[in-house]
């Protein structure tokens, strides 16, 4: 079979391919009178035969070709792979993935769950901890010894470019996800590209790539919008630092038109992402309160609002007005705030900038302005300088609070960080604390004597167990309900029956209102958003995000693109014919 287009039409260049400008064969030849045709009639029947099939086979090249070129290292039809996508960490990489899915699809790539059957594998990382980092570097070597394409992206080869068990495969850093197709399609060709740069604007960082590239959600119904990448602040510990860099705010119209947007695809839940929400718009002469009143003016009726992390720092500078906004019907009476130690001596030499006294303020303010008011905090077991003290301290100013929600974090040194080239605390000593705070933490029972209290809740997603629906009140606290298909994304009151220590069970108030909040039906499982998403429904399969996330788009493009080449290749096989009958 030919190696190329060109080498089945018998020409050199695909430019050689006669435009409806260009003379006709007819008129190649009116100036070459002179010319005796070599075949005579008596083979005219021998010749018209020859003919004949090499149209057939002609044919039949055509309708092989594009599997031929998906498979030559060399000649690569962009839009024919299968790409499996994997995602480790936070809400702003699972959005990263997400767009780099919808544009991968929207190229006609198919984006798959069966890694083993994937041409390439696009792995988008995250840096925070270690075991994170090892997973995401087995999983590259797993990938290379199976023969397939890898492409990295994420934290980790953004803030550990030199890493060796990176170097030679492509890269796509963290502020480059629009140029993802790009790489794909390259590193299919067998090519290496890098890309680490940041997006700026007058010599300014930005947010990144564009909000309103298409994306493939995880959860059709929820829509997560980063707001702004990096932060301001200089932590000890933390290597994702290293890969965000500094602040870069979306402007407020771009995150808004983004809601908007998403509304209109059957979204009923948006979550604000970033390294630090706090901190938004401080870039740009803004402020997350600033945004976030312009956000509630366009979500619809039985729609929410999660905001998403903040550091300390920067929200105490609006508490009055970020209580009043909890306090709205269409935003979350929720607040992730990561205390990360107990002890003001650890907190200094972590760099958090704050005081215990000063975060403690924090959460009573917002506890006594926002009624039931959901805050929930991280901590660091066993920081290089955390003295057996200083942990008591923690241990004090948990019990102080009960947070319903707590991330208990061994510390892990991170390569390049400060607190990597400190003296460690003993293993079994920093297992010890883990521990402790574990074990008290699991004595915390924050829904107990809930039973016969009545909340509005809204459905987004099925439990882990496949038995119930996933709702959240708006504390954003968990309620499972009924299992009932017309429940899903709709709005309604429940009645708490029983109470675990991670959630309620609620049952239906029989004469509940079902409100039906989002401004159309919501996208199905795997469809792209932004404009092609109705067009790629076709054997689409859910996007997950787990440790090994994964996202299924099924591929447009490569039927539009396989008809429209038998279309030309077909004219250029009968122009060839024209051009053999009148030489004969």
């Amino acid at each position: 079979m030919p190696d190329s287009a060109c080498d089945l039409l018998g020409i050199d260049d695909i430019e050689d391919l006669i435009g409806h400008n260009d003379i006709t064969p007819k008129e190649r030849y009116e100036n070459k009178s002179t010319i005796v045709p070599k075949v005579r009639k008596k083979k005219e029947k021998k010749v018209k035969d020859q003919i004949e099939k090499q149209i057939e086979a002609d044919e039949m090249d055509s309708l092989q070709i594009d599997e031929k070129l998906k498979t030559d290292g060399g000649s690569i039809v962009p839009g024919t792979a299968r790409i499996f996508v994997n995602t480790w960490g936070c809400a702003h990489n699972s959005s990263d993935s997400e767009y780099m899915a919808g544009q991968l699809a929207t190229q006609g790539y198919t984006i798959t769950t069966e890694k083993d059957r994937a041409d390439l594998w696009l792995l988008n990382s995250c840096t925070v901890k270690n075991p994170a980092e090892e997973h995401f570097k087995n999983e590259v070597k797993d990938g290379l010894s199976k023969d397939k394409k890898v492409v990295v992206a994420g934290c980790v080869p953004q803030g550990k470019q030199n890493a060796d068990y990176i170097q030679g495969l492509s890269v796509i850093g963290v502020q480059q996800i629009d140029r993802v197709v790009e790489v794909v399609e390259e590193t299919l060709k067998g090519n290496s590209v890098r890309m680490f740069g940041s997006k700026r604007e007058e010599g300014k960082k930005i947010g990144g790539a564009k909000l309103d590239l298409p994306k493939i959600r995880r959860n059709p119904l929820v829509e997560i919008i980063a707001i702004n990448t990096g932060c301001l602040n200089q932590c000890t510990y933390c290597k994702t630092k290293h890969a965000r860099g500094e602040l870069g705010s979306y402007p407020p119209e771009e995150i808004v038109a983004r809601a908007v947007q998403s509304f209109q695809e059957g979204v009923c839940e948006i979550w604000l992402t970033s390294e630090d929400t706090g901190a938004y718009g401080r870039d740009i002469g803004s402020s997350l309160p600033e945004l976030l009143w312009q956000l509630v003016e366009v979500i619809p009726e039985g729609c929410r609002l999660r905001l998403g992390m903040t550091n300390p720092p920067y929200i105490m500078d609006h508490l009055d007005e970020m209580a009043k906004i909890l306090n709205h019907d269409r935003v979350y009476s929720f607040l992730h705030v990561p205390v990360q130690a107990g002890s003001d001596a650890v907190l200094f030499d972590m760099k958090r900038e704050y005081t215990i006294s000063q975060f403690e303020e924090l959460v009573n303010h917002l506890k006594s302005h926002v009624p039931g008011i959901t805050i929930i905090t991280d901590i660091i077991c066993g920081f290089p300088t955390e003295t057996d003290e200083d942990f008591q301290e923690t241990m004090e100013l948990v019990k102080r609070h009960n947070f319903p929600s707590l991330f208990i974090n061994q510390f892990f040194p991170r390569p390049g960080t400060p607190a990597a080239k400190m003296k460690r605390i003993p293993t079994q000593i920093v297992k010890s604390r883990t521990r402790e705070l574990s074990e008290y933490f699991q004595t915390v029972k924050p829904y107990e004597g809930r039973e016969g209290k009545i909340y509005s809740v809204l459905v987004t997603e099925t439990s882990h167990d496949g038995n119930y629906y996933v709702a959240h009140n708006e504390f954003y606290e968990q309620v499972l309900v009924p299992k009932l298909p017309e429940l899903m994304g709709k709005m309604f009151k429940v009645r708490v029956v029983s109470t675990s220590k991670f959630s309620m069970i609620g049952e239906l108030i029989d004469d509940s209102q079902v409100i039906r909040p989002s401004l159309a039906d919501a996208l199905q499982l795997g469809q792209v958003s932004g404009g092609a998403g109705k067009e790629a429904t076709e054997n689409s399969a859910p996007l997950r995000q787990t440790s090994t996330s994964s996202l299924m788009q099924p591929s447009q493009f490569h039927k539009y693109f396989k008809t429209t080449f038998i279309l030309v290749l077909s004219v250029a096989v009968f122009i060839r014919i024209l051009q053999i009958v009148h030489i004969l």
